[in-house]
């Protein structure tokens, strides 16, 4: 069923996946374009639905290539006559819609607004399938969209979704039971699913976010500068405070270094004020938003990748952060935290270093150790990008997910057989 090769693929009927994301497109949102792209290549006919326009101000170049078009589900401003008349418009399509409109009960009457747009235009469009992207609006969304137009729906579950403080259990427990598929990103999630929601989640399959690797030589990290560079947007989850104390630390032992922070985000006066404070300038800069090219030649060229991920004061978190991945591609040694599923792919002492949370003097202590020892990082870096070849290769995993998706519409057929 496809490999790493990207492969044409052949259905036995043509199908068509509705990919539905609450904002498209999203700048840090990388993997769900490389995840469409390898669909794509491997013959599937997706088309996007995005709940809002989008609001970043850089895009990454990788969007020109995706052939889906992108449609958006309108709803701002919703009065009640639009609700009712898209209740009429969607049953004039889907019969059946006022009954099946009990599936909605409790959810939000924006959500279910855009369901009934969705609905209508799976039908329209003959789309057999519904993914979503996070366990939030837009699988609730999804949810009631398959029900209303008589599809099977999946998603992808991520890390904020089912951490956050603001998770509905009673709203993901449905979710998890309606779904024909539900993926999330790392054995971590799995476990903390299965324990959390018991039988609910007991179908629950990891796959992990994978990388087009044919794009991402790895080079030899042995003559690299001493640099290191962190990527992410500027919140409290990606620990950035602790790297510019780490940074502190580095500075005091005379250690010659510099640290770009690459991303853009509401910490961003904090943390400059806090290198300010350090007296860290130039030595860490915050660089801003900048195209995934750019973040990769960033990487390639430094002798640590930096991402010291925490737990939020809100419960949110990280699942396993691609640059962690594009870094161990591109042959750049990486040091992180031990959240979620991020040890999965950094193992302690062999594909990387992994230290614990907020804990600044270990992360200055492994950053010395790489930038100090380039036969180390060699060594690290040959074990990590063999793991990325075997665990995160983007056309093998999502040859996995169109599996689930060929065998959803197996299951619907043969109950749509025992029925007539």
């Amino acid at each position: 069923m496809g490999g790493s090769g990207g492969t044409d693929l052949e259905f036995a009927e043509p199908l068509r996946i509705g990919y539905v994301v609450k904002r498209y497109p999203r700048f840090s949102e990388t993997f769900i374009v490389s995840e469409i792209l390898a669909h794509e290549a491997a013959g599937l006919a997706v088309e996007i639905f995005s709940l809002y326009p989008p609001n970043d101000t850089h895009f990454q170049d990788s969007l020109a290539s995706v052939r889906a078009p992108a449609t958006y589900l309108a709803a701002d401003g919703l009065r009640a006559i639009e609700f009712w008349t898209g209740v009429q418009q969607a049953a004039d399509l889907v019969p059946g819609v006022c009954a099946a409109l009990d599936a909605a009960r409790g959810e939000e009457a924006r959500d279910v607004y855009q369901a009934l747009l969705l609905a209508r235009e799976v039908r329209r469009r003959k789309i057999g399938h519904l993914h979503a992207h996070f366990a939030s609006v837009a699988t609730a969304v999804a949810r009631i969209a398959a029900r209303l137009a008589g599809v099977p729906y999946s998603f992808t579950a991520h890390a904020k979704d089912l951490f956050h403080a603001s998770v509905d259990p009673d709203r993901l427990r449905r979710k998890l039971s309606d779904a024909a598929a539900v993926v999330t990103v790392s054995d971590y999630n799995v476990e903390y699913l299965r324990q959390t929601y018991g039988t609910a989640a007991s179908c629950v399959r990891r796959i992990y976010n994978g990388l087009d690797l044919a794009q991402l030589d790895a080079l030899s990290p042995r003559d690299r500068a001493s640099r290191i560079v962190a990527v992410g947007r500027l919140v409290e989850k990606k620990g950035f405070a602790d790297l510019v104390e780490a940074c502190r630390l580095l500075a005091n032992r005379d250690r010659q270094f510099q640290c770009f922070i690459i991303g853009t985000g509401p910490l961003e006066g904090a943390l400059r004020a806090q290198i300010d404070r350090l007296h860290l300038s130039p030595r860490v800069q915050l660089l801003g938003p900048r195209p995934r090219s750019e973040v990769l030649r960033c990487l390639r060229s430094a002798a640590v990748c930096a991402t010291p991920c925490v737990v939020g004061g809100d419960g949110d978190r990280d699942g396993l952060p691609t640059v962690l991945l594009e870094a161990m591609a591109v042959g750049t040694p990486c040091v992180a935290t031990d959240v979620t599923g991020i040890p999965e792919a950094i193992r302690d002492g062999e594909t990387g270093f992994v230290v614990p949370q907020h804990d600044p003097e270990a992360l200055a202590a492994a950053c010395e150790r790489l930038l100090e020892n380039p036969i180390l990082r060699v060594e690290i870096t040959a074990r990590a990008r063999r793991l990325v070849e075997t665990e995160f290769d983007v056309h093998r995993n999502t040859a996995a997910l169109r599996e689930l998706f060929l065998s959803a519409q197996r299951v619907r057929q043969e109950v749509a057989q025992g029925v007539a």
